[in-house]
C-alpha cells in the first residue's frame, strides 16, 4: 500500500518551504522505503529552494539521513527491513566506465528510485539529490541505503549522507592529507569543519582554520584546528604562510565556493601543494589566475564532489571511529527542530548561527 506522510517542499523558486502530505509509493525492483528518524538542514536544500540547481520544481527537500528500512522491493539483498541507514546519493551502478575502472567513487551514472514520490494530487516531486528526507517515510534506491551500526545517534551519522561526509572527504580522500601534513582550510561552516576533523584524523600536524566570523573560529579550534585566521582583519596568504614557516601549507580546502576565497587558497599553498575545491559555486562564478604562476607553483587543483567518498566503504568506517570517539560527529548538531521549523533554520543556517539543524521524527 502506498503511505501519505507529512513532508517538506519548495513549491516554487525562492518562496518559503511548505509542510504538505506526500504520496511514498511501495517499493518496487530496487527500491526501498525508509522511515526517516533524522535529517540535516543542508545548504544543498536551500540552493534547491532558491532555484540554483535546476527549475524542476516542487522540490522534495532532504538528503542528509538516516533512518530504518520498512520495506524493500523485489530482488534488493543489500539491505531487508530493520535494517539502520545512512542514506547517500552515489549509490553506484557498477556499470559505467569509472566503475569498470575500479573508480566507483567517480560513478558517471548513480541510481535513485525509478518511482516518483507525489502531492496529494498527483504532482511528481523532485527528490532532493535523488532523496528527499525532510519526512516521516521515503522511497529511494536500495543502493542509496548503506547499512550501519545501529548503535549510532541517527541525528549525528546522518550527517555524513552529505555535508559532513564532502568535508571529511575533502581532506582524506581528495586532498590526501597525511600525516606531518600542514592543512589550511578556508570556510568554517558545517563542510569547513569537517574538513578540520579529516585533516586531525588523518594526522596533519598543523590545520589553520579561516573565516570572517569569530564564533565559526571558535567551532573550528573546538573540532580540531590548532591556529586560526580572521580573514576580516588579517592577510589570509601572509598568515597561512607565517604559521607553516614561510612556505604554506600541503593542502589548502576551500569550503565557501566563492572565486576570491579560491584564489587566496591558491596562493597560500606550497610549492607543489594542493588545492581542494569543495565549497559550492553558483553557475555564474568564474576563476582568473595567471597562467605562469597555474604552471609555475606546480602541485594540484582538485575540485572535490562528496568529498570522492564511497558511502559502502566509507561509512562503516567513519562511524565506527565516531562509537570509538575518536570522531566527534555530535559537535556538528547545534540544534534539534521539527518539520515544521525547517524555513527558520535556513535562516539561522544564511546568518551563520548553526553548524547544523537536524530535523528529528
Amino acid at each position: 500500500m502506498v503511505s501519505q506522510v507529512q513532508g517538506v517542499v519548495a513549491l516554487a523558486k525562492g518562496e518559503p518551504v511548505s509542510l504538505v502530505t506526500i504520496v511514498v509509493p511501495d517499493p518496487g525492483p530496487g527500491e526501498a522505503v525508509v522511515r526517516i528518524q533524522a535529517c540535516g538542514v543542508c545548504h544543498t536544500d536551500l540552493h534547491y529552494r532558491d532555484g540554483g540547481i535546476s527549475d524542476d520544481f516542487p522540490f522534495f527537500l532532504g538528503h542528509e539521513a538516516a533512518g530504518v528500512v520498512e520495506k524493500v522491493g523485489p530482488d534488493v539483498t543489500l539491505v531487508q527491513p530493520g535494517d539502520f541507514v545512512v542514506l547517500n546519493w552515489r549509490a553506484v551502478c557498477g556499470e559505467c566506465r569509472s566503475c569498470r575502472r575500479g573508480r566507483p567513487w567517480y560513478c558517471f551514472a548513480t541510481h535513485n528510485a525509478s518511482q516518483k514520490m507525489t502531492l496529494i494530487d498527483g504532482t511528481p516531486l523532485s527528490a532532493a539529490l535523488g532523496i528527499g528526507a525532510f519526512a516521516e517515510k521515503t522511497l529511494v534506491a536500495a543502493g542509496q541505503c548503506t547499512k550501519v551500526d545501529p548503535r549510532a545517534r541517527p541525528e549525528a551519522v546522518g550527517l555524513l549522507g552529505c555535508g559532513v561526509m564532502a568535508g571529511l572527504g575533502a581532506a582524506m580522500r581528495t586532498g590526501e592529507v597525511g600525516v606531518g601534513d600542514s592543512v589550511a582550510v578556508f570556510g568554517c561552516g558545517g563542510v569547513g569543519c569537517a574538513a578540520i576533523a579529516g585533516a586531525r584524523l588523518a594526522g596533519a600536524t598543523t590545520i589553520i582554520a579561516i573565516d570572517l566570523d569569530p564564533r565559526k573560529l571558535d567551532w573550528a579550534r573546538e573540532i580540531g584546528a590548532t591556529d586560526v585566521v580572521n580573514a576580516s582583519n588579517e592577510d589570509v596568504v601572509a598568515a597561512v604562510r607565517r604559521l607553516t614557516g614561510g612556505h604554506g601549507a600541503d593542502v589548502c580546502i576551500e569550503a565557501v565556493g566563492n572565486p576570491k576565497v579560491m584564489e587566496q587558497a591558491f596562493y597560500a599553498r606550497d610549492l607543489a601543494g594542493t588545492l581542494v575545491q569543495v565549497g559550492v559555486p553558483t553557475p555564474e562564478m568564474r576563476i582568473d589566475l595567471p597562467m605562469i604562476d597555474f604552471f609555475g607553483r606546480g602541485g594540484q587543483l582538485k575540485p572535490s564532489w562528496y568529498g570522492d567518498c564511497l558511502p559502502s566503504r566509507d561509512f562503516p568506517m567513519l562511524i565506527d571511529l565516531y562509537l570509538q570517539g575518536r570522531l566527534e560527529l555530535d559537535r556538528f548538531v547545534t540544534e534539534r527542530i521539527d518539520l515544521g521549523d525547517v524555513q527558520e533554520a535556513f535562516h539561522r543556517m544564511e546568518r551563520g548561527e548553526v553548524l547544523r539543524s537536524v530535523v528529528v521524527m
